[in-house]
């Protein structure tokens, strides 16, 4: 009964969720089918790089599906964030949430080159982005979802919108939720989208706060389980380690499950902004157990507010350009 009740609220959430975002970005301008006829092997092409790069490297995937996330929320799904530094441009890779953190650009090179060799000039940057954040999320397990493409890449970067807008670690769940919902996702999208955070790793310097003083009274978060607090104090001391790894997902951390979710409910969520998913609303507490009881829920809400995201403000038709090089813009000097 407990289950079906839950479910009867996420359903009741999804709902307004599909009007607002069919609202807020019409849907008509990006299709799955976009590159069929220009460039058939497109998603072929992405998908085969995909795999030897996760393949090389399980983390990988975590990286792709969060490069996807850091470009979207930033002037939208536009390839933005791959901007390197030129006499116009303050790359977004400098900013706070991306400096030492956003990885994965060389795979992303990687692909641009060979769609390239197979159909110069024809498949976005921004488009190679999703297609790569759904190989991943594919490859370690998780669901596969149709892509809708037709995204053209961006000709500025923003270092402002990557410092401000981009949810942070221990930002509160009210301007978590209010940085979605500028860009016409819900609450939903919150927390299915923060489900991501079943695979990959964190550095030290995003959750040491909540070992050592997460109020300001030099205590630890009372909300996380004093096991696994003393666990990663061992390995993100008061001071130093700033890059220090740990599992987002302390169970399962190579495979895309819902254990990110079991652990939030037994305060072994990493970041604070998880375990507020819990602590914080009712509405995220209902789906953060509905998710946890479900793993089909979770893949299917997912997936959802993948496409959901990846349409956020894409540029269209004559906007933008398709760049050559992800790194440089095509009039580049």
């Amino acid at each position: 009964m407990a289950t079906s009740m839950g479910c009867l609220l996420v359903l009741c959430l999804v709902c307004p969720l599909l009007a607002g975002t069919v609202r807020a970005n019409p849907w008509y301008s990006l299709f799955p089918q976009f590159y069929d006829h220009s460039c058939p092997k497109a998603k072929e092409i992405v998908q085969s790089i995909v795999a030897q790069a996760v393949a090389q490297e399980t983390r990988m995937a975590a990286s792709l599906v969060r490069l996807h996330f850091h470009d979207c929320f930033v002037k939208g799904c536009d390839a933005s964030v791959l901007l390197d530094n030129s006499s116009s441009i303050v790359s977004e890779k400098g900013s706070n949430p991306n400096l030492n953190s956003l990885r994965g650009f060389e795979v992303v090179d990687q692909i641009k080159v060979a769609l390239e060799t197979a159909c110069p000039g024809t498949v976005s940057c921004a488009d190679i982005l999703a297609l790569a954040a759904r190989d991943s999320t594919v490859l370690v397990g998780g669901p596969y979802w149709d892509v809708p493409l037709g995204r053209r890449d961006s000709l500025g970067a923003s270092i402002q919108g990557s410092n401000n807008d981009i949810p942070a670690p221990n930002n509160t769940l009210p301007t978590i939720i209010t940085k979605f919902q500028r860009l016409g996702l819900n609450v939903v999208d919150v927390v299915a989208l923060s489900g991501g955070h079943t695979i990959g790793l964190s550095r030290c310097t995003s959750f040491r706060q909540r070992l050592y003083n997460q109020s300001g009274n030099g205590l630890a978060d009372s909300t996380l389980d004093v096991s696994y607090a003393a666990q990663l104090r061992q390995g993100c001391p008061r001071s130093g380690g700033d890059n220090n790894l740990f599992p987002l997902d302390v169970v399962t951390s190579t495979k895309f499950d819902n254990f990110y979710f079991k652990n939030i409910l037994a305060g072994r969520g990493l970041l604070s902004s998880d375990e507020i998913l819990l602590t914080k609303s009712a509405e995220t507490a209902a789906l953060v157990k509905a998710y946890a009881d479900d793993v089909h829920l979770f893949f299917q809400h997912f997936a959802q507010s993948m496409v959901n995201m990846g349409n956020i403000e894409p540029l269209t038709g004559s906007q933008g350009e398709i760049r050559k090089n992800c790194r440089r813009l095509n009039n580049y000097h």
